[in-house]
């Protein structure tokens, strides 16, 4: 049994002075191309990370929930009433991303069992690898499978989404939620934020993905995140679509011409326009083996998400600035919502020993009140049980 797990098991005995009956697991994951097109119906291209959620889980004979995790103090305790009262106080508002999920499960007429659980997450919060998303996908598990239910991951993708739009109040895509239900270990995935449907895609040979954390964290209800999706919906009405992913440059381009988009609208609109056709070309590339072109459409996707939507940060820009400067790197861009977080690189093999330590010390000395993280992932499997 893996270390993790086992201190999850030992600290599910301790706060229920009982042995958990399951276990599941959730990843995060890491944006490679595709950033804020998922709400405008268009095209991502992520995979999961070997970074997770783990929820230890014991149906009770009442219709409480108990909830611990080994990263938070305390117990949260609720009853599986309609509707469930969200947090009252700051420390145990993490939980209500556990709470939105027995809420939308019950409101899609699943028959719920009060339950034990114990959580543990390697992902790093509100660092743009989707921590929250996992926290998600891995309720959803330990609740149907507490109640005795099943849901296909697709389907338990849709409600973690809806949990988080609804009950934690983030106006997030589906981009997060279908990454780590759905992802195919040892593959990234062309995702259609429309049809839902997933295309595998290898990484060419001889390139590594390494994320850097900037230790620049942000809130997405709190942040601008709400407002450019508002931009991109009101820009799409502007143009007579119902999403942006039906708008061509050309349309684009068109519409500005007649004065139907401000300057700001323009530029939001551009890179969701351009960003969805870099990442299909980036698909064609994995599939070709092309890294370099592939690296190339990253960096071309970092400056219009710098200049043209305007969600990366000093600390964002600094972290890519330098990975690019350093021998090996053919591509980097932040990833995520971005306003903090991490970014991704496309790094050969064998300048990864190098690349990592250097990564983090120049950065280091660039923004000495930051604490970065860099390490190296492979694309790991998608949601479901664990063994203990």
């Amino acid at each position: 049994m893996p270390n993790r797990t086992a201190a999850l098991v030992d600290a599910f005995r301790n706060a229920y002075q009982a042995a958990p009956s399951g276990a599941v697991r959730a990843p995060g994951r890491v944006n490679l191309i595709g950033e804020h097109t998922d709400y405008n119906h268009g095209f991502c291209l992520p995979m999961a990370i070997q970074r997770d959620v783990r929820i230890c889980w014991r149906r009770r004979d009442d219709d409480r929930v108990r909830v611990v995790s080994m990263e938070q103090q305390g117990v949260v305790e609720f009853a599986l009433t309609t509707p469930i009262p969200h947090a009252t106080d700051k420390a145990s508002r993490w939980a209500d991303y556990v709470k939105g999920c027995a809420q939308v499960l019950q409101d899609a007429g699943v028959n719920l069992k009060g339950c034990d659980l114990a959580i543990t997450g390697d992902v790093p919060l509100g660092s743009g690898l989707s921590s929250s998303a996992a926290l998600e996908v891995a309720s959803m598990l330990a609740f149907l499978a507490a109640a005795g239910a099943s849901l296909s991951n697709e389907e338990i993708a849709k409600l973690s989404q809806k949990a988080e739009n609804t009950y934690v109040g983030t106006n997030c895509g589906i981009l997060d939620q279908l990454s780590s239900a759905c992802a195919t270990e040892g593959q990234a995935m062309l995702m259609d934020c429309r049809t839902l449907r997933l295309t595998p895609a290898p990484l060419p040979s001889g390139v590594s993905v390494v994320i850097a954390d900037t230790g620049k964290r942000r809130g997405l209800v709190d942040s601008a995140y709400n407002e450019r999706r508002n931009q991109c919906e009101a820009g799409a009405k502007a143009l007579g679509v119902l999403h942006l992913r039906d708008v061509t440059m050309h349309g684009l381009w068109q519409a500005v011409a007649r004065g139907r988009l401000d300057a700001t609208a323009k530029r939001r609109c551009e890179h969701v326009v351009a960003e969805d056709g870099r990442t299909i070309a980036a698909f064609a590339c994995l599939r070709a083996g092309d890294a370099v072109a592939f690296g190339e459409l990253m960096d071309q996707s970092h400056a219009d998400l710098r200049d043209k939507f305007e969600v990366t940060c000093a600390e964002l820009d600094g972290m890519v600035a330098i990975a690019r400067a350093l021998p090996g790197c053919l591509g980097s861009r932040m990833t995520g919502a971005g306003f903090g977080g991490c970014t991704v690189s496309l790094v050969r093999d064998e300048a990864v020993a190098a690349f990592v330590p250097e990564l983090e010390k120049r950065y280091r000395a660039e923004f000495p009140t930051m604490t970065p993280a860099v390490y190296v992932t492979r694309a790991a499997a998608g949601a479901g049980a664990l063994a203990l």
